[in-house]
């Protein structure tokens, strides 16, 4: 039998960094978009469970139905928590400063370690605790500028986004094999009723219209498709971990779009970040290339 050109791990990380990449541009086109949360929320919801049903029917054909039925009980859990992290996401950044809300979801990676060594009795090797606290580090460093007191209210909405994050993911974990990501229509469904009773429904501009398609339609669905399918590869707190790209990504996407350059230490915690990431993921790469020829025959483990 040929050996796979991608090792598992591999191409867990190639699936992960791919879906931060492509929502990246999500806080751009938020601002571009320029409507009321609560319209934000409606219309997030209703276009990504769109997207993701047409992802699950184009990956499944027939076994369309089968694959929302293996999910079982613990896809709605992971439904739900994603559904948690949308609304503190998003209700987050209006009432505390966007600086305060990226710090404390930087902390999900660290929340997914506990969690799963907690749960899953998981344990991570010390690299990946070190990676884990200079990513954290890079990222306060990048919002440092726009991080203030802000409210407690919007902090708490941060927290609940980056506690339900790293719980969906390690969630996740407890089902291996099965992929979950064809649960994150409902989660869209769940945002978009919350929002629609909370503040019906406007039909946005056309300019809006079209960045709202662009983003909820085909970006997000895309990239959280590969986002949570994470799991099935790595552990949840290295999923958490490879979502700080986001982070950085996207404040180089404002910069560029809006000119809104951010300051030297910012650029020096993005760095930090990306470094930080490439370097492990070249360790990882190392360890694995050394450890193939004792694993030939036995096949990889996680």
């Amino acid at each position: 039998m040929s050996r796979p050109i991608l090792s598992h791990r591999q191409q867990g990380l190639l699936m992960t960094a791919g879906g931060a990449l492509i929502i990246s541009p999500d806080a751009l086109l938020i601002k571009l978009i320029g409507l009321p949360d609560a319209q934000i929320l409606l219309w997030r919801g209703l276009l990504t469970a769109l997207g993701f049903v047409s992802i699950v029917a184009l990956r499944n054909g027939r076994g369309f139905m089968a694959a929302y039925r293996r999910c079982g009980w613990t896809g709605i859990g992971v439904a739900v928590l994603f559904t948690f992290s949308t609304f503190g996401f998003v209700l987050g950044n209006q009432y505390t400063k966007g600086g305060n809300v990226l710090m404390i979801l930087a902390g999900a990676p660290l929340i997914a370690a506990l969690l799963s060594r907690v749960f899953l009795y998981e344990r991570l090797p010390l690299r990946t605790w070190i990676a884990i606290a200079l990513c954290m580090l890079g990222t306060s460093l990048i919002v440092v500028d726009d991080a203030g007191t802000g409210s407690w209210v919007g902090n708490g909405f941060a927290l609940m986004a980056a506690l339900a994050l790293a719980a969906n993911f390690t969630l996740c974990r407890t089902r291996p094999g099965i992929d979950m990501s064809p649960m994150l229509t409902l989660s869209g469904l769940l945002v978009a009723v919350c929002a629609l009773l909370a503040g019906g429904i406007v039909m946005p501009p056309p300019e809006s219209a079209t960045l709202l398609v662009l983003l909820c339609l085909i970006l997000l669905p895309l990239g959280f498709t590969l986002i949570q399918r994470g799991p099935l590869y790595l552990p949840a707190a290295e999923v958490g971990l490879l979502m700080l790209m986001e982070v950085v990504v996207g404040t180089l996407w404002v910069w560029w779009i809006l000119g809104e350059r951010p300051a030297p230490v910012a650029m020096f915690g993005g760095a930090l970040v990306l470094g930080t990431l490439l370097i492990k993921g070249l360790i990882e790469r190392r360890r694995e290339r050394r450890l193939r020829p004792q694993s030939a025959g036995r096949g990889l483990s996680c």
